[in-house]
């Protein structure tokens, strides 16, 4: 993610459903385009135009854009529109790289502090992304990936880990529904699963493991993609 420049205030985190503001919807609406290529990488749009796809005004709409601009999604140039992100494999191995580092020490974290409501909620989120990856529901299974990193990131309570690492996981998420046909959702909800399991048992180090492992699937996963191994 850039740095952002003293003036700039941080990407808040991400908000939840009940109290949200036209802001917040505009940029949840927008990533999820982004993520599930509604919006295509490399695709120019006006604000009219996404104003007109999420209904949204253009205030917010451009409030919502600044933090995507922010996480690398798009690229606002004037007299143009905004510009979605091409997917570079260089940069998208890097971000695994950044990604293991973090996602490591928020699974660890979500080990020790996680409550009995959350361990429950991710032995229950296990089972059914199994199922989901048995059914060979994508949709299903990438709202339950969606579910399980909120319920991860609740449970590690480590507001300055997630600042980084959220945005690193929806361009996890566009890479995957891109190159989807080589995807094995069961592989990945085992791995996925694994990770869930040893957070809800309180498993400090296994839940290191655990994501270090999901993390080696995904850089493997994208070297296959594109033929790199």
């Amino acid at each position: 993610m850039p740095a952002e420049t003293a003036r700039k205030s941080p990407p808040r985190a991400r908000p939840a459903r009940g109290r949200m503001s036209l802001a917040d919807e505009a940029f949840l609406r927008l990533e999820e385009m982004i993520v599930t290529l509604e919006l295509q990488p490399g695709g120019v749009f006006s604000e009219a135009d996404l104003s007109g796809k999420i209904r949204i005004g253009r205030t917010p709409l451009r409030e919502a854009l600044q933090r995507l601009q922010a996480q690398r999604l798009v690229t606002t140039l004037p007299r143009r529109g905004v510009v979605v992100s091409d997917i570079n494999i260089v940069d998208y191995l890097a971000l695994l790289e950044t990604r293991r580092v973090l996602d490591r020490l928020v699974a660890m974290k979500a080990a020790r502090r996680s409550t009995p409501d959350q361990r429950k909620a991710l032995e229950k989120t296990a089972k059914a992304m199994a199922v989901a990856a048995e059914r060979g529901d994508l949709a299903g299974f990438m709202r339950l990936d969606n579910g399980f990193d909120r319920l991860v990131e609740s449970a590690s309570r480590s507001a300055f880990a997630l600042q980084a690492s959220v945005p690193l996981h929806a361009h996890c998420r566009r890479f995957w529904y891109l190159y989807r046909h080589n995807g094995d959702l069961r592989r990945a909800a085992e791995l996925h699963s694994g990770m869930m399991h040893a957070v809800a048992a309180g498993d400090e180090q296994g839940a290191g493991a655990a994501s270090d492992a999901l993390v080696d699937y995904l850089e493997e996963f994208a070297r296959t993609a594109l033929d790199l191994v």
